[in-house]
């Protein structure tokens, strides 16, 4: 303990400090280990049986000092559970045992992101029981709580080389699931803590007179001066560019918020970690929305050790941005999806009848075809792609960062329904796919990876930016 004592609030008072309660840099012990993987869609603990390769996988996560993941179920015993499946949901209703939260710590564990698209699938009922079964299995969780205050604080966790604290934001939520603060005698909501993003379309400037054209012969369009370089149509707000594409904006208000909150979370602690679940622009890019790469550097700055994004289920590139790393996206780790009940809505959606179908019809349906909106499908979730990931372990030297490790995992796409979703670690030929996948993704961002039997490195030199 007398040494972590000597690490805590070490560098008080150092030059790029941003006052005398807390500083912006890295105060951790030589060897401090942060393992972050992705998404974790798991219906059953694992452990109990020796699925092929996962002993290897274990070993990795129960090597670091943190190990981080973004849990997408909620866990409960339906037998008991008073609760009900919610009308608005994240696109499925994600439901595991009640026995996966120490299976969870036993994997190793210890850290969890709760802000994203399924915190509120099971309604109130379903996030508060799954917090109990994360507190009583010893697991550090952020992101969900009973008002914005409490879901958008840093949570810690004590470690031997450092305290660590965690930050849980999503962009992509269901409407009804933010959190908010009381407001004179209106009580607080419980939810999840959300950045909410202004969507516009890039057209070119002909499209976006077309647009006009369309607006302007509505019945309830009102005319009057705007704004020439913005058309909205139907609800969607088109801007004119040169490339036909989506960008967004930030809510102020919540940048603020959540920027406090990191503050807040350094000051508290010798190592912080942000974590954001966007899906934006959607599944199928490979790439972030334009937001995000000044929103992770604003976190940085404002004092995160590391910023780790998850969503879109696939991978996307690695960014090291002033000795830290910033993960766009880690995709699946875990998509053992065998999700029972699905509820009435998902068997209406897919046009199953659950006096005949089962839920695994419905879940094959779903993956299969997309998840439905408003507007259509999204993009279906049964590619290969989707099955491939990558274990982050990242090592601090210094309180810098010295060598990020890439371990490629495939969660058995080929297998039958039942066994797909569990990861192992690739190899050979399928190894080297890919991570030179995530190698090209990468490069934008100047980030170089080597591959070195099967395992992708990122060194930094000491005299590194």
């Amino acid at each position: 303990m007398e040494e972590y004592t000597h690490h805590t609030g070490s560098h008080l008072g150092q030059q790029g400090a941003y006052d005398t309660v807390g500083s912006i840099v890295t105060n951790v012990a030589d060897g401090f280990t942060m393992v972050a993987v992705g998404d974790l869609i798991v219906s059953r603990p694992l452990t109990r049986y020796k699925h092929p390769g996962f002993s290897d996988i274990v070993k990795i996560l129960c090597d670091a000092d943190v190990t981080f993941g973004n849990m997408e179920t909620l866990i409960f015993d339906i037998r008991k559970f008073k609760g009900s499946p919610e009308a608005e949901h994240g696109g499925a209703y994600h439901i595991s045992l009640p026995e996966l939260g120490p299976d969870l710590k036993a994997m190793g564990f210890n850290i969890l992101g709760r802000a994203n698209n399924h915190t509120l699938d099971w309604g109130l009922e379903g996030m508060r029981e799954t917090s109990r079964v994360l507190d009583e299995s010893g697991i550090v969780h952020a992101g969900a709580g009973e008002n914005l205050a409490q879901a958008g604080a840093a949570r810690f966790l004590e470690t031997a080389r450092g305290r660590a604290a965690l930050l849980s934001l999503a962009t992509s939520f269901a409407p009804m699931s933010r959190a908010c603060d009381p407001a004179g005698e209106a009580p607080g909501r419980p939810g999840l803590n959300a950045l909410r993003l202004a969507e516009s379309i890039i057209v070119p400037p002909e499209m976006l007179e077309s647009l006009r054209r369309i607006r302007d012969a509505l019945p309830d369009h009102k005319a009057g001066k705007s704004d020439p370089s913005r058309v909205m149509v139907g609800g969607a707000t088109y801007k004119t560019g040169n490339t036909v594409g989506y960008t967004y904006e930030a809510d102020s208000r919540d940048v603020a918020n959540i920027l406090r909150n990191v503050r807040r979370g350094k000051q508290f602690s010798d190592f912080c970690i942000v974590t954001n679940h966007c899906h934006n622009p959607g599944n199928w890019s490979q790439e972030p929305a334009d937001y995000e790469q000044g929103f992770a550097h604003q976190m940085i700055d404002a004092g995160a050790d590391a910023y780790i994004g998850h969503g879109p289920h696939l991978l996307r590139g690695i960014e090291i941005y002033k000795r830290r790393p910033v993960f766009y996206s880690l995709g699946n780790f875990f998509y053992d999806d065998l999700r029972t009940p699905v509820g009435a809505d998902m068997f209406e959606a897919y046009g199953r009848d659950p006096r005949v179908d089962t839920d695994a019809e419905v879940t094959v349906d779903e993956e299969a075809k997309g998840y439905p909106t408003a507007e259509g499908f999204v993009e279906a979730l049964s590619a290969p792609v989707y099955y491939q990931s990558v274990i982050t372990v990242s090592r601090f030297e210094h309180n810098q960062l010295a060598e990020l490790r890439l371990y490629p995992v495939e969660l058995g796409y080929s297998k039958r329904f039942a066994d797909r979703g569990i990861p192992q670690l690739a190899t050979g030929s399928q190894a080297n796919a890919i991570l030179e996948r995530l190698k090209k993704l990468s490069e934008p961002f100047g980030t170089q990876i080597a591959i070195e039997n099967d395992v992708g490195v990122i060194r930094l030199s000491t005299n590194s930016p």
